[in-house]
């Protein structure tokens, strides 16, 4: 997917986010060698990032095995769901919300293409190098 480059963090790892409202990727980490850069740019100096957003923000939730009663089967076990918090979803459309006011106001000619572009997949065909385009 395409995704917009928040910061780096202090593992190495990137921010990105879709924003979610356009591709529905939300707020992740990612490894650099993942990612493939692009020429087009989108500026978010204005926007205001939560200093929560951090190495230790993205850490896995550990999932509790929870048991019914004693005497049941042990192979009646069932593992929790993950449940996204109610700090993500307001850190996600605080982020989004940023996002699209930078486009809405920096890139007026350029809008709706922006935001499809945003919204369209990433494919490679058969003989198409990434190394070999230009973007």
């Amino acid at each position: 997917k395409r995704v917009v480059f928040l910061k780096q963090l202090r593992s190495g790892l990137l921010l990105v986010t879709g924003p979610f409202k356009a591709n529905g990727c939300p707020l992740r980490r990612m490894q650099q060698s993942f990612v493939i850069a692009t020429s087009t740019k989108i500026d978010i100096s204005e926007a205001k990032l939560p200093d929560h957003l951090n190495d230790d923000y993205f850490r896995r939730v550990s999932l509790k095995v929870r048991d019914g009663k004693k005497d049941e089967n042990i192979f009646a076990l069932t593992k929790q769901k993950y449940e996204i918090s109610e700090q993500r979803k307001v850190d996600q459309k605080a982020v989004d919300a940023a996002i699209f006011a930078s486009i809405k106001s920096k890139h007026t000619s350029e809008n709706a293409v922006l935001k499809k572009y945003l919204a369209s997949t990433f494919s490679l065909r058969h003989g198409v190098y990434p190394h070999k385009l230009n973007f």
